[in-house]
């Protein structure tokens, strides 16, 4: 049970499990946009005809849901905000107390003057990229 523990909590493990998460809400998002208002638009452009109940309009006998649309924006922010309390604050203080900092600001870095490279360590004398002398 500890290494399935250990497997579970590895650093990469969250980072892809919480981006997996958002990118399956992302797409109700984009399903509910392009099945409540793109479709009924090119349908009513087409001359097609149903219409439906709720906040929205209807456009040569199509349905523009715009209530379904603005519910799956709510359904997003409440769904990312839920993932977020639940799953990255927690995290984040666990790894914390192991001594690991995660989904924090990155290092402060350098760009070398002669390539432009950026992300170089602060502490870098050398480019990594060019070789070139770092004076800064």
């Amino acid at each position: 049970m500890k290494g399935f523990k250990n497997f579970l909590m590895q650093g990469e493990l969250i980072v892809i499990a919480v981006g997996l998460v958002v990118a399956l809400s992302f797409s109700t998002l984009i399903k509910a946009f392009t099945d409540n208002i793109i479709t009924p638009l090119v349908n009513a452009a087409a001359g097609g005809g149903s219409t439906g109940q709720g906040i929205g309009w209807t456009l040569n006998g199509q349905r523009i849901d715009l209530g379904a649309f603005i519910s799956a924006i709510v359904y997003f922010v409440i769904f990312m905000a839920v993932i977020y309390f639940v799953i990255v604050v927690p995290y984040r203080a666990y790894m914390l107390r192991r001594g690991t900092s995660v989904f924090g600001e990155p290092a402060p870095s350098k760009t070398c003057p002669s390539c432009l490279s950026a992300g170089l360590p602060m502490a870098a004398t050398k480019c990594k990229f060019c070789a070139s002398e770092l004076t800064q």
